[in-house]
């Protein structure tokens, strides 16, 4: 249930309002500051709630019932689109942000030469995988704490956040130190223990859709993580099972514009694991930007030939420079779009 007040309501009535709902009801408020208006969302059992008593209160214009499941993902409860800051960088919000780096982190002249090369394409954040969860047990894993070291030898010499995935709940204290943005893997989206405890951080977390997971599934893991207080979540589209077998996943890129009517939180794609051949990579990122989504992640490798890890599917250097030229084309044709039908 939301509670919508007035436009310019006194802050005093605002709280006392609060401090009333949930004394009276059993039930915890956040109050949602937008742009036009101040909403109260309430958690918790709202079955025994009087509506009307709440509606009959003189700073009050509406009151609705939620219907889905989730909450503090829904855009009902948030209206205004959630900006994720990262340092001096930040995810939603206008501008596409670009995640970019290699599947695994293998040497520090491999981590530390692709950080430069994506960097100076236009990438903002660096990936990279440090521990590795693989389909079989005898994959590289990854370098693990050694890859997390080189990881911030990257971020030293280039200035870029660093994004890799976490895999278990004991490696979170480390994570929270060491990392910017927290992956949690598309094997991990329903790892309940692991998303409550990434929940009691204030660490940027970005959530992969699961490869079989609904979109109200994806949100309701998402809600986990902000049902501890933290709300600085970013989701991932990264491709579903389908029964095609042509290409790795299918992407759904249906997911994005659907994503972003349900929630406020920001929306990105990962092309590479989505098709996981490396010439598709390029369409797919363009027709993401396309279809409305707030950045891209990409796997760019300067010898996918010989990497440990999903060669197939990554770009070279001189690709991710192309392509990153082509998608800032894109961005100020459509921002010339948007300014033009405001000014029509």
């Amino acid at each position: 249930m939301i509670v919508i007040m007035k436009p310019k309501s006194p802050l005093n009535e605002i709280m006392r309002l609060k401090q009333k709902i949930e004394r009276e009801n059993n039930v915890s408020v956040n109050v949602i500051q937008g742009k036009e208006y101040c909403v109260l969302g309430l958690i918790g059992d709202t079955t025994g709630v009087d509506a009307g008593k709440i509606r009959a209160d003189e700073f009050v214009e509406d009151v609705k019932k939620v219907q889905q499941p989730y909450k503090l993902s829904n855009r009902m409860f948030h209206p205004d689109d959630t900006v994720v800051k990262v340092g001096e960088n930040s995810i939603g919000g206008g501008r596409l942000a670009v995640i970019a780096g290699p599947c695994s982190v293998e040497s520090e002249e491999q981590i530390v030469g692709i950080a430069k090369d994506v960097k100076r394409s236009g990438a903002k954040f660096l990936r990279g995988g440090a521990f590795k969860p693989r389909t079989s047990p005898y994959s590289f894993q990854g370098l693990k704490e050694r890859g997390l070291e080189l990881l911030k030898i990257a971020r030293k010499e280039t200035g870029l956040p660093i994004v890799t995935e976490i895999m278990s709940t004991d490696l979170i204290d480390k994570f929270v130190e060491d990392v910017d943005i927290i992956q949690v893997g598309a094997r991990n989206m329903q790892n309940f223990d692991l998303l409550r405890q990434l929940g009691k951080t204030k660490k940027p977390i970005l959530l992969k859709r699961g490869i079989s997971a609904t979109i109200e599934e994806l949100l309701m893991s998402a809600e986990y993580i902000m049902s501890g207080g933290n709300e600085n979540v970013i989701l991932c589209e990264r491709g579903i099972r389908t029964f095609e077998t042509y290409t790795r996943n299918t992407l759904d890129l249906s997911a994005v514009p659907v994503i972003k009517k349900l929630s406020h939180l920001p929306v990105i794609v990962d092309p590479s694991h989505a098709a996981g051949i490396w010439w598709m990579v390029e369409p797919l990122a363009k027709a993401a930007v396309a279809v409305g989504a707030d950045g891209l992640m990409i796997e760019v490798h300067n010898d996918p030939a010989n990497a440990k890890c999903d060669g197939q599917q990554s770009i070279k250097p001189k690709v991710f420079q192309e392509l990153m030229k082509d998608i800032n084309r894109m961005e100020d044709a459509m921002s010339c779009r948007k300014y033009n039908a405001l000014n029509v």
